[in-house]
């Protein structure tokens, strides 16, 4: 991630070049950026504050972690891109790594969560033990978030490119995995549910929320794990410089903000009160 100052628009030079080397396209792109995850952060926020309010008794459901963890990672990038500039000039810059990477660490963790809930209910429905589930998910995530420190500390004590790659190419692996667990336990979820009696309570809206929320997760993750690749081995798709707003706005855009967006509004409904012995951590009420 080098420090890369704004270029200077020369004559001659394609729109494409002028948008990259304008300081005011850069910051338009950057706060514009900002602006759609503060809106998204504030949107999982008043989730979380509904369903406090709603089913206070209930504690901290799927459900709840979810927004809450939704609000962390998209205030997070929020805070990101409005200080976009000054980030760039964190020292040493080993930090600015850490900055930009560790929300997107994060957003694997919220929407694996989704897949740990749906193989859950799978599992259930076949009356198999979902112990080995949940430890499985801590488990996971810690050995993640323990290599991507020391992928850190390495490129700390050695940045050179290829370390650079390797770090990259981590990311884009874990993004091709939570692909797979989309597809894998939405799929199964989804054509559980297709068996059920046609008479059966909510089954089309529990479908068509499985089926959407699976499919928008499965091409989030995917378009992730192949703009990663290009990220990592081309210098011109570089998404960690100032000189590449609008690279950097439609891969935040295709990766993080519609698929966030999308996603909370099918799953905006919350729990009622007059239902609480229905209630589904993350389904519909």
């Amino acid at each position: 991630m080098a420090a890369a100052a704004a270029s200077v628009p020369v004559a001659g030079a394609g729109w494409w070049e002028l948008v990259n080397g304008s300081t005011a396209w850069q910051d338009g792109v950057f706060f514009s950026l900002a602006a759609l995850y503060g809106l998204i952060a504030a949107a999982s926020f008043i989730q979380v504050v509904r369903i406090q309010y709603r089913v206070p008794e209930y504690g901290w459901t799927t459900q709840k972690v979810f927004q809450l963890l939704n609000f962390v990672v998209n205030g997070a990038r929020c805070s990101i891109f409005a200080f976009r500039r000054q980030v760039q000039q964190v020292n040493p810059e080993i930090f600015q790594h850490v900055i930009i990477d560790l929300p997107g660490l994060a957003f694997f963790t919220t929407y694996a969560m989704l897949a740990l809930f749906w193989a859950e209910i799978s599992y259930q429905a076949r009356g198999l033990e979902t112990e080995g589930l949940r430890s499985g998910f801590y488990t996971i995530n810690g050995v993640i978030y323990a290599i991507q420190v020391l992928l850190w500390m390495l490129l700390w004590h050695n940045p050179n490119p290829s370390m650079i790659i390797l770090s990259k190419l981590f990311i884009a692996v874990l993004s091709f995995s939570a692909a797979l667990g989309f597809l894998l336990y939405g799929g199964r979820l989804f054509f559980m549910l297709k068996r059920f009696p046609i008479e059966s309570k909510g089954r089309q809206k529990k479908l068509r929320e499985v089926g959407r929320v699976a499919t928008i997760c499965f091409f989030c993750f995917l378009a992730r794990c192949i703009m990663m690749c290009f990220d990592a081995f081309d210098k011109e798709a570089d998404l960690d410089v100032l000189d590449h707003p609008i690279l950097n706005f439609i891969y935040y855009m295709i990766a993080e903000i519609l698929p966030s967006a999308l996603v909370l509004s099918i799953l905006r409904r919350i729990p009622s009160k007059l239902r609480l012995v229905q209630y589904h951590p993350l389904g519909s009420g």
